[in-house]
């Protein structure tokens, strides 16, 4: 075989390589073509959504393609969930999902779908502390007070969450162990409705993510006692954490991030990631992250999918020691 013959045969084997992968790639070259869709599976005006509307319009910058939010509120986030795992995957049906789904994972007796089989993790978009909010007309001013309003009144104080099984809804009943505490639990559609009973007087407490909390908390209609992580927030150093507050032992935080249908072309999924890391690194959406206490997003997909799986397990034993279940 001469010199011009073996560069040919390796100019067509490398082609034939090349077309194997072809498929997937252009698929990822062509994708997005049109409108995305951006599932959230709470209420709107919730904390799902303080982070949803600002990323979804800078994501829409970066794809150059519209993506649009849907909310599918119900069960705890699971509706939602269950819609966009039976949805087509074809790169334009996406859950941006919560610590919630890991917690239900153990915490429903059923579920319309598997998080770990039906979806696929494409990455992070948020992590934000847990904040301990009570209505103002309360007259407590510091955790300590707090507890011991609700020890004097038995039977009259209670917590409101975005649903049963979530992680609010742990908190609370976590809150009530540690504290000898006996407050009822009130779950709504989301962190909207929850609030807005909080504001109301229709609920005494609240556990809710620091980002969806935080406009309440500046305005006055909601009193912030505690936030549920190892420091303080830099967007509220005026709050305490747990521990600083008497509290020790007890840390709760939210994190959001981003699935696809499982069979979504790895392509696809990974030009999302990429979307996504690119969108926080500009400074106009780290600004606002910022100025809810939050953690920015776009984490590589292995890294995420493993932190998934390690939020499943941890949430796993808290249902089970707790004996929660949800039918």
């Amino acid at each position: 075989m001469t010199r011009k013959n073996g560069s040919a045969r390796r100019a067509v084997l490398a082609g034939a390589a090349a077309a194997l992968l072809l498929p997937g790639a252009v698929r990822a070259q062509a994708w997005p073509s049109r409108t995305i869709t951006l599932v959230v599976p709470f209420a709107p005006g919730g904390g799902t959504d303080t982070f949803a509307r600002p990323f979804a319009a800078k994501l829409s910058q970066e794809l150059g393609q519209q993506v649009v939010i849907d909310n599918r509120a119900g069960a705890g986030g699971t509706v939602g969930a269950a819609i966009v795992a039976k949805a087509k995957p074809d790169g334009y049906t996406f859950l941006l999902g919560s610590v919630h789904h890991a917690v239900a994972v153990t915490a429903y007796k059923q579920l319309q779908y598997d998080l770990q089989k039906d979806l696929v993790p494409v990455t992070s978009v948020a992590s934000v502390p847990d904040v301990l909010v009570i209505y103002p007309g309360i007259p407590a001013k510091t955790l300590q007070e707090f507890i011991a309003y609700c020890k004097a009144n038995p039977g009259k104080t209670n917590f409101g969450s975005v649903g049963l099984g979530t992680t609010r809804h742990l908190a609370g009943e976590i809150f009530n162990a540690k504290t000898g505490t006996t407050m009822t639990h009130v779950p709504y559609k989301g962190s909207g409705p929850a609030t807005a009973a909080l504001i109301s007087g229709e609920v005494t407490a609240v556990f809710e993510g620091l980002g969806s909390a935080a406009p309440y908390i500046r305005s006055g209609k909601a009193r912030a006692l505690a936030v549920f992580s190892a420091e303080r927030s830099p967007a509220f150093p005026d709050i305490p954490t747990a521990a600083e507050a008497g509290l020790a032992g007890f840390e709760s935080l939210s994190w959001y991030g981003l699935w696809a249908p499982a069979g979504t072309d790895a392509a696809i999924v990974s030009a999302m990631q990429a979307a996504v890391e690119k969108a926080f690194a500009a400074a106009d959406l780290k600004k606002v992250w910022l100025e809810q206490g939050a953690a920015p997003g776009g984490a590589p997909t292995v890294r995420f999918a493993a932190f998934v799986t390690e939020e499943i397990g941890k949430w796993g034993k808290v249902v089970r020691d707790g004996n929660i279940t949800i039918e």
